[in-house]
């Protein structure tokens, strides 16, 4: 029989696998098909791994990382929000602070608490990590629309300001 902890872990585990359905709006850079979560925060992950050597400041990678596959947890219950959808970012806040508070709450109390630290420090972009990992979840997509043909961008007429104001946070991580 399984401890209460192991279970409540195991718990948490499986209701993770719902990222795979959550269908964001960038398509994948090779085919007609839309990203999903999972995919999203595996790619930015690695992306970590090989562009790291790129930030301005000496990085935690480990923290980035585990900063990055968490980031998106909280669109199993707040959804997925267009990073262009104004409407749709009015309450994304609200909406995912409420998602915060129910998705770590499954985890036990020391586990809750490192996850949701990791991701308000992520959410806040004011340490050299956190900044990082903005980057690199802003910088996936863009890469993803250039090389398919700005696919999402074309979709849903978005200029060019909106797209260099996006991805500021690369510039402030990196200027290499």
């Amino acid at each position: 029989m399984l401890n209460d902890r192991l279970l409540k872990d195991i718990e948490f585990i499986v209701e993770l696998d719902k990222m795979k359905s959550i269908l964001r709006q960038t398509s994948l850079i090779e085919e007609d098909k839309r990203e999903d979560d999972a995919q999203h925060s595996w790619h930015i992950a690695v992306m970590t791994m090989v562009l790291n050597e790129y930030a301005n400041e000496e990085l935690d990678d480990k923290k980035v990382i585990k900063m990055l596959l968490i980031h998106d947890i909280v669109e199993l219950y707040a959804g997925d929000t267009f990073c262009y959808d104004e409407k749709g970012n009015k309450d994304k806040r609200e909406r995912e602070l409420l998602a915060a508070d129910k998705i770590f709450g499954m985890l036990k109390e020391e586990k809750a608490l490192e996850f949701r630290a990791l991701w308000d420090e992520f959410e806040e972009m004011e340490t050299p990590e956190a900044l990082f990992a903005a980057s690199m979840d802003r910088l996936q997509p863009m890469l993803n629309n250039y090389y398919n043909g700005g696919g999402t961008w074309k979709k849903f007429g978005v200029d060019k300001e909106a797209i260099y104001k996006r991805i500021a946070p690369v510039k402030e991580s990196s200027d290499k």
